[in-house]
């Protein structure tokens, strides 16, 4: 395995004294072939001495998760999480408790899948696979460690977790014992928090590809607990051949609409039972209050909404949303001021001629501001 080059890795595992191992995702990216965001490490040192070690080196430290065994080192700027080694006591679908152990191999075999159960020398890069984890990677496949049922009991986000890496990670049909069990323990997804679904399923639509992983959800049940408004994968197939096209940015939430009815309401209700922030549910609104009439006026649109949220809308209709790609929408001219001068006295009157001249400057196409005076002019 070829090591990501760090000096703020070196800092922590000198730190350490070396009694420690790259683990999850740095390891399965790197292998992969892909960029990693973070680097997590494993040690049987205990978290105390962990930060007694980082402290003695003169580096941050975090205790973000004392009881789970989780320190989290800040070097220039820069997190590495390192976590002792544990094995489960108890678990409840949602939390466990654990006790620490020394034993690397017990702490792999409590991880979900095997690709993610992945640890690396960080001086040589040597790889300790303890469940065919390398195996598996390379043939694209995602995997329970362990009996698929019992992993999921311990922690029912699993489930969510199994399609998002298939996502990222599989080639051809998933494990059938894995997705056999996701299939039957759907309902566990009732005892999660909202948030924690919104938060695992924006990930799997932010991912370059998700249709197909969507379509597997839909086809096994998973959304009929917590989201049956989600029943038909094809709009976003749609949707991303139309986001290729003009080379965009992958937008969780703009999937998310594309999957649902075009209904307002509906998108409320969405929002509010996900917990999606205030900004998040108005935009999810806004993207089911399309309608063909976006399509006639594309510019028009991007004035009223804003420029990406017209995108938005014309993706998920049939309009032609490259009309607006990089167009800054212009500021309207005219004033109250210029109104007022004109011997209107200030009030409703005013406003009312500055909206009605507004509105035939948008119609007009946004004129230059010898029309908007001619228009006012017409108006008053």
């Amino acid at each position: 395995m070829i090591l990501p080059q760090d000096n703020g890795l070196k800092a922590v595992v000198a730190a350490l004294g070396g009694d420690v191992r790259l683990v999850g995702g740095v390891v399965r990216d790197t292998l992969a072939g892909q960029v990693t965001k973070d680097i997590d490490l494993a040690t049987p040192i205990l978290p105390e001495m962990v930060m007694e070690k980082l402290s003695a080196a003169r580096i941050k430290c975090v205790p973000t998760g004392l009881t789970h065994g989780t320190v989290t080192a800040v070097v220039e700027g820069r997190p590495f999480e390192i976590t002792t080694l544990r094995r489960d006591v108890s678990t409840d679908g949602r939390r466990a408790t654990v006790t620490f152990t020394d034993d690397w191999q017990e702490d792999a075999a409590r991880r979900d899948f095997t690709v993610n159960a992945l640890y690396a020398d960080p001086d040589t890069g040597d790889i300790q696979d303890y469940f065919g984890g390398v195996a598996d990677l390379e043939a694209g496949v995602v995997r329970f460690i362990g009996e698929p049922l019992t992993r999921i009991a311990e922690d029912h986000l699993r489930i969510l977790r199994f399609f998002r890496f298939n996502a990222r990670f599989g080639k051809g049909a998933p494990h059938a014992e894995s997705l056999a069990a996701c299939r039957v323990r759907a309902n566990d997804l009732m005892a999660l928090s909202r948030e924690r679904i919104a938060m695992e399923l924006l990930a799997i639509l932010a991912l370059p590809n998700p249709a197909e992983a969507i379509g597997l959800m839909i086809d096994n049940g998973i959304f009929v607990p917590v989201l049956p408004e989600i029943a038909d994968a094809a709009p976003l197939g749609r949707l991303l051949e139309r986001e290729k096209a003009l080379a965009l940015v992958p937008d969780a939430l703009r999937r998310l609409a594309a999957l649902l009815p075009a209904v307002p309401a509906l998108a409320e209700d969405i929002g509010n039972r996900l917990r999606l922030s205030n900004a998040q549910r108005k935009q999810l609104i806004t993207l089911a209050s399309r309608s063909v009439d976006d399509n006639t006026n594309p510019k028009a649109l991007a004035y009223r909404l804003g420029v990406e949220s017209a995108i938005d809308r014309l993706l998920l209709g049939t309009g032609d949303a490259a009309t607006i790609l990089g167009w800054t929408p212009p500021r309207f001219p005219l004033t109250g001021g210029s109104i007022v001068a004109r011997g209107i006295q200030a009030g409703p009157e005013v406003a009312r001629v500055l909206q009605a001249a507004e509105c035939q400057w948008i119609e007009e196409g946004f004129p230059d501001a010898k029309r908007v005076e001619e228009i006012a002019d017409s108006l008053i």
